[in-house]
C-alpha cells in the first residue's frame, strides 16, 4: 500500500499543516482547572487527547516523545512551531532506551514532561509502562490532564484512539488531576491511579467546564 504522506512530499505536508494550525491557534482559547503547578512533573494523557498539551503552559520547558517516523516528524514539526521541546525516539529497543535517557535527563534538570499513556497504537485507555519508569527514577509526580468542550467545534474523529481536535473558534477547558507518586508502589498500582483518574476527569469534565462558563472564565485574561 502507498503511503499517502512519504519522504518525497512531508516538507509539502508540515508546510500546509503549518498553516493550518496557525490560523487554528487564533480562534482556540484554552483556560485550566485545578493544574497543581508540579515542577517538574510528568504530564500524562490518553491519546486522544494529546493536543490538550497546546493549553500547558511553559512550553519551553514542556518535552514531548515523539518516534523517528515519518508520522513523527509532522508531529515534531507541529511542537516545534509552538515551542515545544521534542525528544526523538521510537518504539523500537534502542530508541526507546535513548528516549528515556533524554526524559530523565529533562526531569532532572527541572523541566516537565507529557507522555500519552495509551499510545501510540494503543489499546485504548491502556497505561503502558512509561510514565511509571521516568516518575521512580526521576523522583517526580505524575499529573494526569485532558481537555474538553461542549462546542460543536471541538471535533471527535472516529479513530482508534477518539482523537479530539478544534475546527473554528472553539473555547477549550484543560482540566487537571491531584499529583500522584510512584513512591515505593508497584508499576500495576501506580498504572491503576492513573487509569482511574484520567476516567474520572472524563466523566467530571462536564460539570468543569460548565462551572468555568458561569465564571467567565475566559472573558478573563490569562
Amino acid at each position: 500500500m502507498v503511503r499517502l504522506i512519504n519522504k518525497d512530499n512531508i516538507k509539502h505536508v508540515i508546510k500546509l499543516m503549518h498553516f493550518f494550525i496557525g490560523v487554528q491557534d487564533k480562534f482556540t482559547y484554552i483556560r485550566e482547572y485545578n493544574n497543581p503547578g508540579k515542577k517538574p512533573c510528568i504530564y500524562v494523557m490518553w491519546h486522544g487527547n494529546q493536543f490538550c498539551v497546546h493549553g500547558i503552559p511553559n512550553r519551553s520547558k514542556l518535552n514531548i516523545l515523539i518516534s523517528n517516523s515519518i508520522d513523527g516528524d509532522i508531529v515534531a514539526a507541529a511542537c516545534d512551531y509552538f515551542g515545544y521541546q521534542v525528544c526523538r525516539g521510537s518504539s523500537q529497543r534502542r530508541g526507546a532506551v535513548s528516549g528515556t535517557l533524554k526524559m530523565i535527563e529533562k526531569l532532572r534538570n527541572g523541566e516537565n514532561i507529557a507522555i500519552m499513556v495509551d499510545g501510540p497504537r494503543g489499546p485504548l485507555h491502556s497505561v503502558k509502562s512509561g510514565a511509571y519508569l521516568l516518575a521512580k527514577e526521576a523522583n517526580v509526580p505524575i499529573v494526569p490532564v485532558m481537555w474538553y468542550s461542549t462546542e460543536p467545534t471541538f471535533v471527535k474523529f472516529p479513530s482508534w484512539d477518539i482523537m479530539t481536535c478544534p475546527f473554528g473558534p472553539c473555547h477549550i477547558l484543560n482540566v487537571y488531576g491531584e499529583p500522584i507518586y510512584a513512591g515505593d508502589k508497584s508499576e500495576e498500582e501506580v498504572s491503576e491511579e492513573i487509569r482511574n483518574s484520567l476516567l474520572n476527569l472524563d466523566e467530571t469534565a462536564h460539570e468543569r467546564y460548565m462551572d468555568a462558563k458561569k465564571l467567565k472564565l475566559w472573558k478573563k485574561k490569562k
